[in-house]
């Protein structure tokens, strides 16, 4: 059996720390005993931005995404849009972008240097509000993957994301018939009425972690601004 080893750690500002292991050939960040993300299951995280760009078919969309992760919804994001499409991703901890060109760069590739893409180094929230306030413009969708569901386990303060009035401020950062998708382990139906009471259109579809209809089932939400 391959061995697990330990190739870096980072603390979340105001959360739990991270932990980058291999595994063979295969990498896993871990947040305390869990599993947050790994290489060998990724297929659903490139799917909350396949489906979510599908879904929004609009020529050149303006799309936030909260958290970078391993970068598996980023790189999908820039496979899957145009040309003018503007990709953001918000990520609070500077680590995952020295492991995304170090330990990592293989599965990077030259994504962090495509002129449609920018990781800022934030709060996804931030942004969120910069829209609202009129510091930048809104977006066309907003995918968030900072956690394993709508629960801040990885820091406490991501649990406003997932009130209702954090749901609400999404949706008043969306331009109209925009898509907030979030990104789920396991099904939550006080979520979904969380999001139908921010005024939102819900749909919930289940995804599976790898592809061919293989690995356990994840979640994700598609709420689009009415």
């Amino acid at each position: 059996m391959l061995p697990r080893e330990t190739v870096a750690t980072a603390e979340v500002p105001n959360g739990e720390t991270l932990t980058l292991i291999s595994h063979g050939r295969d990498f896993i960040i871990m947040v305390g005993r869990d599993e947050l993300m790994g290489t060998r299951m990724q297929f659903s995280e490139e799917q909350l931005a396949e489906l979510t760009l599908a879904e929004l078919d609009r020529a050149n969309p303006r799309v936030l995404i909260g958290g970078y992760g391993m970068g598996f919804t980023f790189r999908k994001a820039l496979e899957k849009a145009s040309e003018g499409a503007e990709i953001v991703v918000a990520e609070v901890v500077p680590e995952i972008l020295e492991w995304a060109q170090g330990p990592l760069a293989e599965l990077t590739g030259d994504t962090l240097s495509d002129p449609r893409g920018d990781v800022v180094l934030c709060d996804v929230a931030a942004l969120i509000d910069d829209a609202n306030d009129g510091t930048c413009d809104k977006w066309d969708a907003i995918l968030l993957d900072v956690d394993n569901g709508p629960d801040g386990i990885v820091r406490d303060g991501n649990q406003r994301l997932y009130s209702t009035t954090g749901l609400g401020k999404a949706r008043d950062a969306l331009r109209s018939g925009g898509i907030l998708a979030v990104w789920s382990a396991a099904p939550d139906y006080k979520f979904t009425r969380r999001l139908k009471e921010a005024g939102f259109e819900v749909e919930e579809r289940r995804v599976r972690a790898r592809p061919n209809n293989k690995g356990p089932h994840h979640t994700i939400w598609f709420a689009r601004k009415r």
